[in-house]
């Protein structure tokens, strides 16, 4: 592939949203003949070798196909990653490129599992990935960064920017505190102290549903454009990027590329993982345990649509009020995304990783409408819904398989077949922190789950 000596943005993670998101804003900037920056894209893990080879294949450009509610569909030829870092056991390429002089900013995308971070948002060292990595194995980012910064320092190489992309709370600050655990932990004094101050790590908040590609995209792409590509992805047509603007050795100039750069993400950032992204979860497991398979048909059900909107509206807009944002007015924006019907978006896509999401996005609330004095009814529906869905996964009942980074299944097993499943459940610290002693969470579970388990028998449901 062509080199260039631009500035060079290294991303972390080859899945479809930094595809259908970063990699499109900083697209976006070369469309305007902006040419000062390009992507370098690598994975630390092998399952994205064959997307890798075959973004190789085409000069790391592929099409992004994007689609509205009104099923109005737009292609673009993505062309900002200029260089595909291969994988190999010992990251040679991702150390390479993360030690050279050009690159500017490290970026990376690896889901909210991938930080290893207990309840208290602390990392959790004992954790067997994270044991291996303190042990020298590169099998999360923590250790991959590791050996990528050990390099750059080794090289006398300048400052960059950390920059975390995934939907984490807090998530460049909760990385980094992760991270420098991580360092002390493995007795990297000399790398700690260069981290520390060669280093930043703003948060920031990403919005853009991309659904996993399904093999109909394709055809479409060479249709549309007569280009026949091999990784063509797709996503709804909304975009959003809002970022801390704490860049230690430049960036691109996103604010052209509509991206808001702001003093603290914190309204945005809540308001996404609190309406957005919880909702979404309520919704697939909710629409799993109906039998059905999309997010838009689990949207349309009115019944669905109902809890999530009961939800946000009776215990998130409280809690996150007073807010910059029309909180009424996202609900109704988010609610409306999901039920485009163009997307097909599946639910076992994002009824996922429930074990990070319970405690990242859904226990906030849980505690916080207790400390205003209120019981949250609408939101113990989520964490109910979840349970009853594992029961299902426990039984082996699930219509398809279910994957949650952080997950021990003998464990999970061990705990959902004893007599009381329910109530170890809810006494998890893991997943509700404070409320794991709390008496009457426990019992709000239990009035939920049963009321829940008659909701879910009632057939006419799922007509929409």
């Amino acid at each position: 592939m062509t080199q260039s000596t631009a500035n060079v943005w290294m991303h972390i993670g080859a899945g479809s949203f930094h595809r259908a998101h970063q990699a499109w804003y900083l697209h976006r900037l070369l469309q305007q003949g902006d040419e000062r920056w390009h992507i370098a894209l690598g994975n630390i893990r092998q399952d994205a070798d064959a997307l890798l080879n075959q973004l190789a294949a085409q000069n790391g450009e592929y099409t992004l196909e994007t689609v509205t509610p009104k099923g109005e569909r737009r292609y673009e030829r993505i062309t900002s990653i200029k260089k595909i870092l291969p994988w190999d056991s010992q990251l040679s390429a991702l150390i390479a490129q993360g030690s050279d002089a050009t690159t500017k900013v490290i970026a990376f995308t690896v889901t909210e599992g991938g930080y290893y971070l207990d309840p208290d948002h602390q990392l959790d060292p004992r954790h067997p990935d994270i044991q291996a990595d303190i042990n020298g194995e590169a099998r999360t980012l923590y250790g991959a960064l590791t050996r990528i910064l050990l390099a750059r320092m080794a090289a006398e190489g300048e400052p960059v920017t950390l920059l975390n992309c995934d939907n984490l709370r807090h998530n460049g600050e909760r990385f980094r505190h992760g991270f420098l655990t991580f360092l002390r932990l493995r007795g990297e004094e000399a790398l700690l102290n260069w981290v520390t101050h060669q280093t930043r790590s703003p948060n920031t908040m990403v919005d853009r549903i991309t659904p996993r590609p399904t093999t109909d995209i394709a055809p479409r792409v060479k249709q549309a454009t007569g280009f026949d590509d091999a990784v063509p992805v797709m996503a709804e047509a909304f975009i959003q990027w809002v970022i801390e603007d704490d860049f230690i050795a430049g960036r691109p100039a996103l604010e052209k590329v509509e991206v808001e750069l702001v003093d603290s993400v914190l309204p945005w950032e809540e308001a996404k993982i609190r309406i957005l992204n919880a909702s979404h979860s309520c919704i697939a497991w909710a629409g799993t345990l109906l039998g059905q398979s999309f997010i838009h048909q689990s949207t349309r059900t009115p019944a669905i649509k109902q809890l999530a909107w009961d939800y946000v509206t009776e215990d998130v807009i409280p809690s996150l009020s007073p807010s910059p944002l029309d909180l009424p007015a996202y609900r109704d924006q988010v609610l409306d995304r999901f039920a485009n019907p163009w997307i097909e978006d599946t639910n076992q896509r994002v009824a996922a990783d429930g074990l990070s999401k319970i405690p990242g996005f859904i226990t906030p609330t849980l505690v916080e409408s207790w400390q205003r004095g209120e019981i949250p009814r609408a939101t113990a529906v989520l964490p109910a819904l979840f349970y009853l869905f594992l029961q299902r996964w426990h039984l082996g009942e699930l219509p398809y398989r279910y994957q949650d980074g952080v997950m021990d299944e003998m464990s999970l097993h061990h705990l959902l077949a004893a007599d009381n499943a329910l109530a170890e459940f809810a006494a998890d610290p893991a997943l509700f922190g404070p409320l794991a002693s709390h008496a009457q969470f426990a019992a709000l579970l239990q009035q939920t789950v049963d009321r829940l388990q008659q909701w879910i028998a009632q057939p006419q449901l799922v007509s929409e």
